[in-house]
């Protein structure tokens, strides 16, 4: 069928199961053909087409609340929520989102960028609903990984003890975006090979097969578990929070995912529905991919499998030059340790992890446990390097707060994907790091303008006693290795110095180099000061600079609001220094998604705007 003719999913109930695998395929085809064009997440909803399929089929999506825990594998249902015939737009400026938007469709009750937010959602619903007698079902679509962080089981805990009817899909691919990693996942793994669960497994699937009603079907599945309850592991994870579970089923089966999910919505309390997919299903080379590069893509050849868009040569990407040179530290220290919340092959540390598996470590979607993880080696002599997402570390400012910079240790921070990124959007946008760590009392933070001051700032990071954060963005730069420099800590670097200045520009990160061409290439007069440490700001320089009794641009990419531009006011009204000082950057607002270029023109932000801005207070 034309999938883009697809209106709402009310016609998926009128379908045979034959006609349902139809569109099952239908669906992959279109998705693969979308997503090859505009980029995407595509391993984890080739994964759940069938899943998706099933819900829209026994649920009624017009009242009934569909949560997709992280948001990117709700491709499938946008496809059959009428919003198939938009998917050139799909992240793009003014498209479609790549996660759920409330205020794209009224079929997304939910957003969410980042993982494991879905269940304490679930539970808040479904006690609104029974506190004012409303009649709906709530539907979490959670993952293995999501199913690992704390916050799910803290969800899970209160969803067992007040026993609120949650429908909780568990979508068990044994993976997150690279490998699972951790305990429960191993629980989870040895599940998948264990005699007794591939007996369950057989049972619930030849009970699949029967027409019981729902409660029947329950009391059934029940009984199945109960003779081999203490051999079973899925038995004592979930009963442990006591919550029903039914499962395995297999999720690319529509005619078992239907049976089940009839039988959960006729059943009171919460229940676990135990998925098993492939992530990547029905695309080969995502099938086969290990390390997550398959999770999320640009542009590439459906036929071959090849990427589009490439890193030009003598290019790195910018978390390829932070891991490749914590990597030659490591080599010549051995007190360095690596850690990760999930994200190996994302923040390029294969290698290192490779070279030194018991120095580094990856613990899952746990980003506040990582902070905390590293204050406990830090106090015992070790120098840990935690490499994380800006908008992810976000989820740690307590740990930052509390553990790390309250008690002064050295811990060293990657904050990668910093400032704009783009398409991911307003969950995604790294633009609040500067905000929530300026604050904090012992912290360092600072943006080099390239590789060899990144490489720079790193070995400076590692000399000191306190805490350290390295601020990089998304993308790839030109990799000069023969280029060395030197950095102070706190000390700023005046790039261009103009007798005939009429404004000096402060700003920070691979912009500085950007700019420092447009003004020896245009001869235009402004000096140019790269505020590499954003904490400490160098005030010296800054006092010199607000001497010249020019205009100051502030000019960021970042948060206003407890960013850059507050501490240079706060040091320039301290020394009595009365300049007009003009602040660009984000304001009080969420980023929303599209290219980088795209989103900083709509925010006026484009070097153009920049140069525009100081011709009109010139």
């Amino acid at each position: 069928m034309d999938i883009k003719e697809i209106k709402n999913s009310e016609f998926v109930k009128t379908l045979n199961t034959n006609q349902l695998n139809e569109l099952a395929s239908d669906i992959r085809t279109f998705l693969l053909d979308s997503v090859s064009k505009t980029g995407g997440h595509l391993s984890s909803n080739l994964g759940v087409v069938e899943l998706t399929i099933a819900m829209h089929y026994v649920f009624d999506c017009e009242k009934d609340k569909f949560l997709f825990d992280v948001g990117h594998q709700s491709y499938i249902h946008k496809i059959l929520t009428g919003r198939a015939k938009d998917f050139d737009t799909l992240r793009q400026f003014g498209g479609l989102a790549g996660f759920q938007r409330r205020n794209e469709s009224k079929y997304d009750c939910f957003e969410a960028g980042h993982s494991s937010t879905a269940l304490s959602t679930a539970l808040g619903m479904a006690i609104a609903r029974d506190i004012k007698h409303e009649d709906f079902c709530v539907v979490p679509v959670v993952g293995d990984a999501a199913l690992q962080s704390g916050l799910s089981l803290e969800a899970l805990n209160q969803i067992g003890d007040l026993k609120s009817k949650v429908i909780i899909v568990f979508n068990d691919n044994n993976m997150s975006i690279s490998k699972n990693v951790g305990a429960l996942s191993k629980a989870f793994s040895n599940l998948r090979s264990n005699q007794e669960y591939i007996q369950v497994k057989d049972d619930v699937k030849s009970f699949l097969n029967t027409k019981k009603n729902g409660n029947v079907f329950i009391e059934v599945i029940k009984n199945i578990k109960e003779s081999i309850k203490d051999k079973v592991i899925d038995s004592g994870i979930f009963e442990g929070f006591n919550i029903d579970y039914i499962g395995p089923v297999d999720g690319h089966n529509i005619k078992d995912l239907i049976n089940v999910f009839e039988a959960a919505k006729k059943k009171d309390g919460p229940i676990v529905i135990h998925v098993v997919t492939k992530k990547g299903k029905g695309y080969k080379p995502a099938e086969e991919d290990k390390n997550g590069k398959w999770h999320g893509v640009g542009k590439f050849d459906v036929k071959t499998g090849e990427m589009l868009s490439s890193i030009p040569e003598n290019y790195k990407t910018y978390s390829q030059i932070v891991a490749d040179k914590v990597l030659k530290i490591m080599d010549k220290d051995d007190r360095v340790t690596a850690i990760t919340p999930a994200m190996i092959s994302g923040s390029c540390m294969n290698n290192m992890f490779a070279k030194y598996p018991k120095r580094c470590f990856d613990v899952g979607i746990a980003e506040d446990h990582a902070i905390t993880f590293a204050c406990g080696m830090a106090l015992e002599g070790l120098r840990p390097f935690v490499s994380v997402y800006s908008s992810f570390l976000q989820r740690a400012y307590d740990q930052l707060n509390h553990d790390v910079c309250r008690m002064n240790l050295p811990v060293v921070i990657g904050v990668d994907r910093c400032s704009i990124i783009g398409e991911d959007g307003d969950s995604h946008q790294g633009v609040f790091d500067i905000s929530y760590m300026n604050s904090l009392p012992n912290m360092v933070i600072a943006e080099g303008k390239n590789s060899s001051q990144i490489e720079a700032l790193l070995d400076l990071a590692f000399s000191q006693t306190s805490p350290f954060a390295i601020r990089y963005p998304r993308g790839s730069i030109e990799y000069n290795c023969d280029c060395k420099c030197d950095v102070s800590l706190g000390k700023w670097e005046f790039v261009v110095n103009n007798i005939d200045s009429k404004v000096s520009i402060i700003t920070y990160g691979n912009d500085v180099c950007k700019i420092e061409k447009d003004i020896n290439d245009n001869h235009l007069p402004y000096n140019l000061i790269n505020a590499l440490f954003i904490k400490p700001i160098d005030e010296e320089l800054l006092v010199s600079i607000g001497k010249l009794n020019k205009p100051i641009v502030v000019y960021t990419n970042d948060i206003i609001k407890g960013g850059l531009g507050d501490s240079i006011l706060e040091c320039l009204n301290k020394n009595h220094i009365n300049v007009p000082v003009y602040i660009l950057g984000v304001d009080d607002i969420y980023v929303k998604h599209g290219s980088v270029l795209k989103v900083k023109e709509s925010l006026g932000l484009d070097l153009n705007s920049l140069y525009h801005f100081i011709e009109s207070i010139c």
